[in-house]
């Protein structure tokens, strides 16, 4: 077991330098609470106003397609719903690598999640909130949404348990709040260690409610330790069902190209796939604004740049197994269906898919291309492009072309839905943004926990 199990993989984490720079466990206080306490610098005002320029974009757009209509969409008789459950689909998946990250690396002791766990996990709430926005757009009437809450005593109707929509609701809404509660729980000791640093009364008050009565006794540790591993536990599942739930929106359907097996794991990898990218492309852009390079090391990008490559070599089977099964299967338009994708109007949709996703992570084979800061950004941005256009192959090129000729139809996204994208991102950097003026961008405690491992582990060393 020690030689080839878990605990050989946390010996291993601790032999590599996760904290460098000789940090003291006050030096880590200092270098994490320091900017948080101080005046944000240029670079995170210019990232910041760009990003509540494009989400003012965005709430304009939105506020005029409720106030117009849904007919501001270029959807027609063929596509009903295209560019925004895209969307909806791609910040969905964005928010998975947070769950993972946080909880299934904690259970696996993997020492390396530490210093970027609490901003993964910031993401996946942001993401989900950035994913909630495009079903409620879609109703046509958002304020209605309260008819999806199964609450049939005040109306004396029960929802449609058979509606896609509902499992949805059931599975966002549950990863939301065990995700917000996991995020929160962790930032407990680190709230406690901000209230004792505080010197404003507003600021110490807010610290004093957020940390719990945190007091970083012995007692207070074990509790939080053992909450924390049962939470990773509950929210460990959650990774496969929610964006298996997501994929039976299409795969309960007969449409073909959606009605298959082989979407809940496809989704799901895919899924961890995009999140990571982000993670790396947050993490990159936070590091620029404020310098963690003690903290976020190029071991760390290493290790999220081989994820990238596992879960993109799963994504590229997926892609081959799709066609093998079609051609297998002898189902006519289940064949032409694929075909259509990589031949057909939107072939350079379909091609763009390929070349983000799998063509491009293949230089993470190599080790100086995963520890190259530069490489990395470039390629995780080129992968979310790339997943961005799998949703968008799966839904408009699958919908395009029915069964009947006649119902053919192309479709052109108007203005309106391109700015709620934008605006949508616009979203979810000017919450992460904010996240870093009033919270721990980095785990303190769980740092200071690898400082004093590796301290302890040093001293011992010099004992011989």
């Amino acid at each position: 077991m020690k030689k080839f199990g878990i605990g050989n993989m946390t010996q291993h984490s601790l032999r590599v330098p996760l904290v460098t720079g000789g940090k003291t466990l006050k030096d880590i206080t200092n270098d994490i609470a320091g900017p948080l306490e101080g005046k944000p610098n240029k670079l995170w005002y210019i990232f910041f106003v760009t990003s509540a320029l494009a989400l003012l974009l965005g709430v304009i757009s939105v506020a005029y397609q409720i106030a117009t209509g849904i007919g501001t969409w270029g959807l027609n008789k063929t596509i009903g719903w295209a560019f925004d459950i895209t969307n909806f689909v791609f910040w969905v998946g964005i928010g998975h690598a947070g769950t993972l990250i946080s909880a299934i690396l904690l259970l696996f002791r993997q020492k390396w999640r530490n210093s970027i766990n609490r901003s993964a996990e910031a993401m996946t709430i942001f993401a989900v909130i950035c994913a909630g926005i495009f079903p409620g757009i879609h109703l046509g009437r958002p304020w209605m949404f309260f008819w999806f809450l199964p609450h049939p005593n005040g109306r004396e109707l029960w929802v449609n348990f058979n509606s896609p929509l509902l499992w949805d609701f059931f599975a966002i809404s549950t990863y939301f709040t065990v995700s917000l509660v996991f995020w929160y729980i962790g930032m407990v000791p680190d709230f406690g260690a901000l209230r004792d640093r505080a010197t404003g009364k507003i600021r110490k008050m807010a610290y004093s409610l957020l940390s719990l009565s945190w007091t970083g006794s012995a007692k207070d540790w074990q509790r939080h330790e053992i909450v924390s591993l049962v939470l990773a536990a509950i929210a460990t599942p959650l990774v496969l069902s929610v964006h298996s739930i997501v994929s039976t929106d299409f795969a309960t359907s007969v449409i073909p190209g959606w009605h298959t097996t082989i979407f809940p794991p496809y989704f799901v990898a895919g899924a961890i796939f995009s999140g990571f990218a982000m993670v790396i492309t947050l993490m990159i852009i936070v590091n620029k604004i404020f310098p963690f390079d003690n903290y976020i090391t190029n071991y760390h990008y290493e290790q999220m740049a081989k994820v990238i490559l596992l879960t993109g070599m799963l994504v590229g089977v997926a892609y081959s197994t799709e066609f093998f099964i079609a051609w297998f299967s002898g189902n006519k338009f289940e064949l032409y269906a694929f075909i259509n994708r990589a031949l057909g109007p939107y072939w350079w949709a379909y091609w763009s898919m390929v070349s983000c996703n799998v063509l491009v992570p293949q230089i993470l084979w190599f080790k100086k291309f995963r520890t190259n800061i530069t490489i990395l950004f470039i390629l995780s941005i080129f992968v979310n492009i790339g997943m961005w256009f799998e949703r968008f192959v799966i839904i408009v090129i699958s919908l395009h072309r029915d069964y009947l000729t006649s119902s053919w139809a192309m479709y052109y996204p108007s203005w309106i839905e391109i700015f709620t994208l934008i605006g949508s991102f616009g979203l979810f950097f000017t919450l992460f943004l904010i996240f870093t003026r009033v919270a721990p961008y980095i785990a303190m405690s769980e740092v200071k926990d690898i400082a004093a491992k590796l301290n302890r582990k040093a001293m011992k060393e010099g004992a011989h």
